[in-house]
């Protein structure tokens, strides 16, 4: 009886310790699988501007999990869930840094979303270019320890300029091994740096930085937009559509959910995304019947060395054929033409 009671205790030790191991151990993987579709009413506020149309647009989104073991075998069995490495996810970013540039990602897209929607609206906006948001920096670099992701780049030689190009322009013309001052903006404090440029990509001059604009709007009717903890640059053809049929009051979904993607520029160029097979997912879970996808026709040279090319509209409605019968999925290329599209459903 000692004997039996000893050997009941060992194994519901084990298991206790395989249950341990396999639902906390962490694996340098991370699990991407469908996320959420939030209505984007409960999201964006305008001053005078309420959403009274039936329906709603639906902001879709990927979850990303750090992988344990029991998460990663459902990954590998579950055809909607998928196990990528950390550099593809964070791109060697630890979590505070990569966290604060999807954070960076989100509010840009907003600012986007917002000056196209208000443009189009023939509404008052101001959009001011602030310098380059610093997404991450090459460890080779000779600034590596003194700039921060987050920073923002104001100015270069006492020289600043209107977009990232001139920056990228003016750092190009110089020599490996220049010194290069950088005027920088860090927590609402500006400071300086003076470093050597590096040799990068082509054989050419730089600081051994990833970056993109800083842009902030001003629109004159008030608005508020809080995405909660949704980061990342994909939601702004959503917001601008949101905004766009709020200040216009044009009723673009007919009573339908409508979901998509896709990334928005100031120009309201739609842009592709990762993850869309995912997004089209979680809007089935919530009941959409129209999906909104990036269509950007590939090039000769994309198809010459990827022939397996797949744009994001493609695998949009192969996956909502599969999963989705039901669902409409629609190209799109540009706002205008998601509008326009949506106006004839």
């Amino acid at each position: 009886m000692k004997n039996k009671a000893i050997k009941k205790y060992v194994l519901w030790g084990v298991f206790v310790v395989v249950m341990l191991v396999g639902f906390l151990w962490p694996l340098p993987n991370y699990i991407e699988g469908p996320g959420d579709a939030s209505n984007l009413s409960k999201i964006v506020k305008i001053q005078n501007h309420p959403d009274k149309r039936k329906g709603m647009f639906m902001l879709t989104s990927v979850s990303i999990a750090q992988a344990r073991p029991f998460t990663y075998l459902y990954a590998k069995l579950n055809p909607h869930y998928s196990v990528e490495s950390d550099d593809s996810v964070t791109a060697g970013q630890n979590m505070t840094e990569y966290d604060k540039v999807q954070h960076f990602y989100m509010e840009s897209s907003i600012n986007e979303a917002i000056y196209t929607a208000y443009k189009h609206a023939n509404q008052p906006v101001k959009r001011t270019y602030n310098g380059i948001y610093i997404l991450n920096i090459e460890r080779q670099s000779k600034f590596y320890h003194a700039l921060r992701v987050g920073d923002v780049v104001v100015k270069v030689d006492g020289h600043h300029f209107k977009s990232s190009t001139g920056f990228v322009n003016y750092v190009k013309h110089q020599r490996v091994g220049q010194k290069l001052t950088v005027t920088y903006r860090r927590n609402g404090h500006s400071h300086q740096v003076t470093k050597r440029l590096i040799q990068i990509a082509g054989h050419r001059p730089g600081i051994g930085i990833t970056l993109t604009d800083d842009v902030k709007v001003k629109p004159k009717v008030p608005i508020k937009v809080d995405p909660g903890q949704v980061g990342g640059p994909s939601g702004g053809l959503m917001f601008s559509l949101q905004i766009y049929s709020q200040l216009t009051n044009r009723n673009l979904r007919h009573g339908q959910k409508v979901a998509g993607t896709g990334t928005i520029d100031a120009d309201g160029n739609v842009g592709e995304i990762g993850g869309i097979d995912k997004k089209v997912i979680a809007a089935k879970r919530n009941g959409a019947k129209v999906f909104l996808a990036p269509y950007l026709k590939p090039t000769k040279l994309i198809l010459k060395y990827e022939p397996g090319h797949q744009t994001n509209y493609q695998l949009a409605k192969q996956t909502a054929k599969k999963y989705a019968p039901n669902m409409k999925v629609i190209p799109v290329a540009t706002f205008d033409q998601a509008v326009s599209a949506l106006s004839k459903e």
